[in-house]
């Protein structure tokens, strides 16, 4: 049975070559929904429109993963910064503070239509930021196409999660690192294993 991945995110395709899954891709073209407040059905609801729209191209049996990311602080959702700008002030906002991030996971097995969406909640603190320091990692990494203009990666390894260094901008971490990444891999297996063995 072929799994497919429902995302181009080099992050998503990273976790699931790591975890030695052989995968293909079939690009999500559909129309998300967003809410600048939090609302747990919206990220659910976007998870679920791509494996709909990925099931199209699915040729042969298939298991689907489709997933939605958002980063929330103070219930406001920060979603992709449009330019450098609002990545500026997105960082200064997560200094010295605690959010949240949240990834709905939707996995469909196409031969028997049988689909689960489950969530993933991880809590992240920053450390205080200075300015400097915040332009420096603008320049140095390209945060328009993060969730909360950053990447856990560009900080901390996930085996650095107890051991994290004075310098990185994330001081602490609760939950699955790979889920603040983009997919919480081990619930990806578990609904995979779910939807196979049942």
């Amino acid at each position: 049975m072929d799994i497919i991945l429902a995302s181009n995110s080099p992050r998503r395709k990273e976790i699931l070559k790591n975890a030695n899954i052989n995968f293909k891709i079939i690009s999500s073209d559909c129309k998300e929904e967003y809410s600048k407040i939090y609302d747990e059905q919206i990220v659910k609801k976007n998870s679920l429109l791509k494996v709909s729209a990925a099931k199209e191209g699915a040729v042969n049996p298939s298991i689907i993963i489709g997933a939605d990311t958002v980063v929330i602080l103070d219930s406001v959702c920060l979603v992709k910064p449009h330019n450098i700008y609002e990545a500026f002030f997105m960082l200064k906002k997560l200094s010295n503070k605690t959010h949240f991030v949240v990834t709905a996971h939707s996995v469909l097995r196409t031969d028997t239509n049988k689909i689960l969406t489950k969530i993933s909640k991880s809590y992240v603190t920053f450390r205080r930021l200075g300015i400097f320091e915040i332009i420096k990692y603008i320049n140095d990494f390209n945060p328009l196409d993060k969730a909360g203009s950053y990447g856990i990666q560009d900080f901390i390894r996930p085996d650095e999660i107890n051991n994290i260094k004075k310098e990185s901008f994330i001081s602490k971490i609760e939950g699955s690192y790979y889920n603040v990444m983009g997919l919480d891999v081990d619930l990806v297996l578990s609904m995979i294993d779910e939807l196979t063995n049942n």
